[in-house]
């Protein structure tokens, strides 16, 4: 079996801002470097970690651009591209490609929620149409629409579709999305919830793409190389150690929390500001302190 292109764990990076429509662009050098440093082997930018819809399409291009050079070829960059509009996906498909990124990353369109057949066609009316190859994202908390897996076994006929990110938090979907491997051996299956990944290894998947790893790169590039290893005694360790950070989550009542978490804690390390796109605010000081409380009880540092 051909090994998967893209594998390892590949953090869905955060976009450090300053206001509504402005970049902290030393805070997202710094990011960049210490995760490079802490060894993760790709970049996932303009995700839901990175609040990419809530962005100008101005910033978005400068977040790609300057991701690409702060980079500079080191490890893999991937983009994403989910739109609205069809045409937009297909325009920044083509930032990415002049900028340096190696693929682009397509969820379901959100908004107006296709059928499955109506899913189907639009990405293979699209994939054709950018410039970049493909990894699919299955995100249905936000989008409001499942990548079915006969959908997904359809789509496997595409070949520059490079796998599926799987965010919808059902280790049996996961499961059943590992299997499609006898159709294409050369996709990688990547977990996005952070602490299913080292399961998600032994169902067959080939990494994670784990928002803590913005603030603790080497926890989760330590943990992806233990699963592959199999080793078990290290994993329960390590899965302990994820389970307590994933602690930092739990101010708030929906899916900002995550969000508002990771940025806060990179900004108490020093490593970026936490301002929120809007319309999400960041963490008032009552819980910022108890977000720094966790971090400081774990003893976790960053690897700036």
């Amino acid at each position: 079996m051909t090994a998967p292109r893209f594998e390892g764990i590949i953090p869905p990076l955060i976009t450090p801002l300053k206001d509504r429509d402005t970049l902290d662009q030393d805070g997202l050098e710094r990011l960049i470097e210490q995760m490079i440093s802490g060894g993760v082997h790709g970049l996932f930018a303009l995700g839901t970690t990175g609040e990419g819809p809530s962005l100008s399409y101005r910033l978005r291009t400068e977040v790609i651009q300057r991701v690409c050079k702060l980079v500079a070829g080191r490890i893999p960059v991937f983009i994403s591209v989910t739109d609205t509009a069809f045409v937009e996906s297909v325009r920044l498909s083509g930032v990415a490609c002049d900028a340096g990124a190696d693929a682009v990353v397509l969820a379901t369109p959100y908004y107006f929620p296709p059928d499955q057949q109506e899913l189907k066609k639009y990405v293979e009316h699209l994939v054709p149409e950018l410039a970049l190859p493909v990894m699919l994202y299955n995100m249905p908390s936000l989008t409001k629409v499942w990548f079915n897996i006969e959908t997904i076994q359809a789509l496997s006929s595409l070949d520059r579709i490079l796998g599926i990110k799987d965010s919808s938090g059902d280790l049996d979907y996961f499961a059943r999305l590992c299997a499609l491997k006898a159709d294409r051996p050369d996709w990688a299956f990547l977990m996005g919830p952070e602490e299913m990944m080292i399961k998600s290894i032994s169902l067959g998947g080939h990494g994670g793409v784990n928002g803590g790893a913005n603030v603790y790169p080497q926890l989760f590039v330590e943990a992806y190389y233990s699963a592959v290893s199999g080793n078990m005694a290290r994993c329960d360790e390590l899965q302990k150690k994820i389970e307590a950070f994933g602690k930092i989550y739990d101010f708030g009542v929906n899916s900002s929390r995550y969000i508002k978490a990771t940025k806060c804690a990179a900004s108490i390390l020093g490593l970026c500001d936490d301002f929120m796109a809007e319309p999400f605010i960041r963490f008032d000081l009552e819980d910022r302190e108890k977000l720094r409380n966790i971090l400081e009880n774990m003893n976790l540092e960053s690897d700036g």
